[in-house]
């Protein structure tokens, strides 16, 4: 099953066991709100947080937001109750699954083909749940266009930096670096995604410097990037915003689409002596898509 992309210009993450947090989170104008069962979580509080989990699901209504939440790692001794517990409860609320630390295309594998069991045994359309990709490890990054490619449930690879730079030795956050210090990892998951025609969603930024955040939606942006992990409410407007086409580009790729799709096969589709290529009118379409489901246009 293919899963068309949407709008996620803005994700916001909260611990799978932070009950106070969701009214919070689904008061804002985040597109997706994502609950989490790994990093945010140790090891003693896994088990319960999970049935919070599908206790949070079940009491609250998810038709105006994308619902995604975050198993634990396929090295773990906890992901498989993470997909049979959750999925077998309230998969039928579930959007997306995200799959942390992906290191080869063998981990999205072997988490499609437990998933695909879980939804028959609960009533689910096989294919359904959605899967995004974090990659947060040298090794996944090695494999990350593999990774793209691994199945038709993915929709968006999702970069995890702090674990990522834990990685490969790096200084997280590094201030004295002359560039922007995730321009590389941040540009080959761009790519990736895009052969695969799948999202890609920039990590979270932690500290609290409005200024700062700006810069690094602004900077993930240019290379590509279609949102943004969020950590608390308040950054949620700069994200949607930023991520988000502008007005007139929006109207500008609403004329190539509706040009390109007007004229017959026999005439070549122009603007201004402009030819328009398939090329073209494809990345118009995408961007007519998000500016249409962010209420632009």
């Amino acid at each position: 099953m293919s899963h068309a992309m949407s709008l996620r210009r803005s994700v916001l993450g909260i611990p799978g066991n932070e009950r106070q947090l969701v009214s919070g989170a689904m008061e804002s104008e985040a597109d997706e709100i994502f609950l989490d069962l790994e990093d945010s979580l140790g090891p003693g509080k896994k088990s319960s947080a999970r049935a919070t989990l599908i206790d949070i699901v079940s009491d609250h209504e998810w038709t105006d937001k994308g619902l995604s939440y975050r198993i634990n790692g396929t090295d773990t001794r906890w992901w498989y109750e993470d997909i049979v517990d959750v999925i077998g409860q309230v998969g039928d609320s579930i959007d997306t699954l995200i799959i942390p630390k992906v290191r080869d295309p063998a981990d999205v594998h072997s988490v499609e083909k437990l998933l695909a069991s879980v939804e028959r045994n609960a009533g689910i359309a096989t294919g359904s749940v959605g899967l995004s990709a974090q990659i947060e490890t040298a090794q996944g990054m090695n494999a990350v266009t593999e990774i793209a490619h691994a199945s038709d449930r993915l929709t968006a690879i999702i970069f995890g930096p702090a674990d990522y730079a834990a990685s490969i030795g790096a200084a997280h956050g590094a201030t004295d670096y002359p560039g922007h210090y995730w321009h590389y990892p941040l540009s080959r998951l761009s790519h990736a995604a895009a052969s695969a025609g799948l999202l890609v969603i920039g990590g979270p930024y932690t500290d609290d410097d409005p200024e700062e955040f700006t810069q690094a939606c602004r900077s993930e942006r240019a290379l590509g990037c279609d949102g943004k992990v969020v950590i608390h409410p308040e950054q949620v407007a700069t994200a949607n915003e930023i991520f988000a086409p502008d007005l007139e580009e929006a109207r500008r790729a609403e004329e190539v689409v509706e040009k390109y799709e007007s004229v017959d096969a026999e005439t070549a589709p122009a603007i201004e002596g402009n030819v328009i290529d398939r090329e073209m009118y494809r990345m118009a379409k995408q961007i007519l898509t998000k500016a249409q489901e962010a209420d632009l246009v």
